[in-house]
């Protein structure tokens, strides 16, 4: 089943609840009377966090046992398995980027380029972050218009990114695509002007090589180090021209030989992609492209960044070859996007934190009558691969933050348990698994989404406004329950944007505006609550 599939079941006599309610207060105390070695902390919005210290006594706070594993002692019930929704993490923020820049445009954005998840991802969060590596795991809620229905937010955070000097070098493989279509204003020249930004604000011990592709790929410089070749990286930079073709294949294979051959132990090693992803020479399927790639992906853990670029841009190629790739996109359309891409996240964030990292929510049968998750329809995991190491996860860097919304209708008596979140991933260094979990109760949905958190009204806008571009010229409006017009959702916007005084916020209530006078869906309320 899809992730973003409704589920169903059948609700549970109300006598066996009870009898199952009674076994697990036994079981609480049990656990707690052994020492509480998964439940180590609990926040005031209802979210309990379970170290993954219980790994070291040879317990994991699972809510999905493996077949045979399944306990009916464990501190929280564990639904069947129609109640589980499994996900590789996701922190690609492309697709809202260029959404805004379409809108900046005038134009309407393609529904498919349109993933909701990477809409919810572009902005801040309010999370707790953990003190070491790994994960904090916060879950909170809120009740929507439509009765019956909230949104459940799971968020996953990292340790803040270190101080420029504590970080591990880099080894940066910049792969730049010199194509024809690359001349356009905005895309080969703001890269360039991007590169000689950064190539200045990296350090001496950092390393970086040059690749070039148009109808071919040569490599323009091979890794060198910073200290003292400053002038020889900015030569490279201002060199660069557009030329023909876009043979994306070759310029990806080239820059995976040259990374490999420039390969620094104990250094991050990374290509990072720059293009507008419109290949029209050579190879162009993306797992092709990935396949000629796979063993140096593999053997020596050399990620992929892609950043996009271009008013017309392969959004779907540059996505699946990053989420194949062990890393993430990000699109850049001016002179800010491009410093705070290039400048400022990229030597932050040049370490792992978590490699192949997972999700999975456990939703409780006896409160919740049906739940979908928001986007991440390229990510999911099947529920039995979430403990299989093997099964492709999504890398994540420090300073980061990952957002899963979902939409849940609780049972009209629900009181109790409501869901349990799971985040699970490898040691980047040691590949050790690691999992921490959070849990949330029915009386943690007492508040209505606008009187939620700033935070999460942000998170709650920019689904409602990912799922009105979705719906954008089909028969069917918004799926998401309480979804209001987009002239109301813009006002809300431009009131939370004054009470986060955060100009990411701003942007987005312009972007909301601005579909709202394209109108891809002028739709009516559907009843949002009047001064809720």
């Amino acid at each position: 089943m899809e992730p973003n599939q409704t589920r169903r079941t059948p609700r549970a006599p109300r006598a066996r609840r009870t009898r199952h309610t009674r076994r697990m207060r036994g079981a609480l105390l049990a656990v707690a009377a052994a020492g509480a070695l998964l439940l180590t902390a609990c926040s005031a919005g209802g979210t309990a966090n379970r170290s993954d210290a219980a790994e070291k006594h040879g317990a994991l706070p699972a809510p999905a046992p493996a077949a045979g594993e399944r306990d009916s002692g464990s501190a929280a019930p564990t639904p069947g398995d129609s109640h589980l929704s499994t996900f590789a993490l996701d922190v690609d923020t492309a697709s809202y980027t260029y959404a805004r820049r379409t809108l900046a445009d005038g134009r309407v954005p393609d529904p498919s380029t349109v993933r909701p998840e990477e809409f919810v991802n572009s902005f801040r969060q309010d999370y707790r972050r953990p003190d070491g590596n790994g994960f904090s795991v916060t879950v909170d809620g809120a009740r929507t218009a439509r009765p019956g229905w909230s949104l459940v937010r799971v968020g996953l955070a990292t340790r803040a990114a270190d101080p420029d000097g504590q970080r591990p070098p880099a080894a940066l493989t910049f792969v730049i695509d010199v194509s024809g279509s690359m001349d356009e204003p905005g895309r080969l020249d703001l890269a360039k002007r991007s590169l000689d930004t950064m190539t200045d604000r990296l350090r001496d011990d950092d390393s970086v090589a040059v690749v070039t592709f148009s109808a071919r790929a040569r490599t323009v410089l091979p890794m060198t180090r910073l200290g003292g070749h400053r002038g020889e990286i900015h030569d490279a930079v201002d060199g660069l021209r557009a030329l023909s073709s876009t043979n994306l294949g070759a310029g990806v294979e080239t820059g995976y030989d040259t990374a490999v051959e420039g390969l620094r132990e104990g250094a991050t090693n990374r290509v990072v992609l720059v293009s507008d992803a419109l290949a029209n020479t050579g190879e162009t399927r993306p797992d092709a492209i990935l396949r000629r790639i796979d063993s140096a992906r593999r053997e020596h853990g050399i990620t992929l960044f892609g950043v996009g670029v271009g008013s017309d841009y392969g959004d779907a190629l540059m996505e699946r070859l990053a989420d194949k790739g062990d890393g993430h996109t990000a699109y850049v359309s001016d002179t800010d996007e491009a410093r705070q891409v290039f400048c400022v996240q990229l030597p932050q964030n040049i370490g792992l934190t978590a490699r192949d990292a997972k999700a999975q929510v456990a939703f409780d049968p006896e409160t919740v009558a049906e739940f979908r998750l928001v986007g991440y329809d390229d990510r999911a995991v099947a529920d039995d691969d979430f403990r299989d190491d093997r099964v492709d996860g999504g890398e994540v860097g420090p300073g980061h933050t990952v957002t899963a919304l979902y939409a849940v209708r609780t049972r009209s008596d629900a009181d109790g348990h409501l869901a349990t979140a799971t985040v699970r991933w490898l040691d980047p260094a040691t590949r050790a698994p690691h999992e921490r979990s959070g849990a949330l109760e029915t009386g943690a949905l007492r508040n209505s989404v606008w009187t939620a958190s700033p935070r999460f009204q942000v998170t709650a806008v920019a689904a409602y406004f990912a799922d009105a571009l979705r719906a954008a010229g089909t028969d069917h409006g918004p799926d998401l329950p309480g979804a209001p017009s987009l002239a109301r959702l813009a006002g809300r916007t431009a009131t939370l944007a004054r009470t986060t005084e955060d100009k990411d916020v701003q942007a987005l209530a312009d972007a909301i505006r601005q579909a709202d006078d394209a109108g891809p869906n002028g739709r009516t309320d559907t009843g949002e609550e009047v001064g809720g």
